[in-house]
């Protein structure tokens, strides 16, 4: 049976200063968690490390993030991540100093009968 997805959480990072793209990934990985709460999973005792978690990330540069730390951040779950174009770089018209804004979205799967 196909897994069901229970949760989605979303989230936004940004680094606004340096032009680092995995900085503002993390961060939004890390906003959408802190919105989230487990406690369904340990109402149905649901053990975390069987959660199907896919993390999607939109930034304009998606090259420039690191993928596996994105994964090594999430606490629980069997991760994968992918990275899209989104997000919004905004330009500092006086430098090559953009600020990258970064947007994730968690979605946790589960078996259910």
């Amino acid at each position: 049976m196909p897994a069901k997805r229970v949760i989605l959480e979303l989230g936004a990072g940004n680094d606004l200063h340096g032009g680092d793209y995995t900085k503002a990934a993390l961060r939004a990985v890390q906003d959408a968690l802190h919105h989230s709460s487990l406690s369904m999973l340990r109402a149905l005792k649901v053990d975390p490390k069987t959660m199907l978690v896919d993390v999607t990330i939109g930034v304009q540069q998606p090259e420039k993030v690191e993928a596996e730390r994105i994964r090594a951040s999430l606490p629980h779950g069997q991760v994968t991540v992918r990275v899209v174009k989104g997000g919004l770089d905004v330009m500092n018209p006086e430098q090559d100093d953009p600020a990258v804004m970064a947007t994730a979205a968690i979605a946790v799967r589960l078996e259910l009968p």
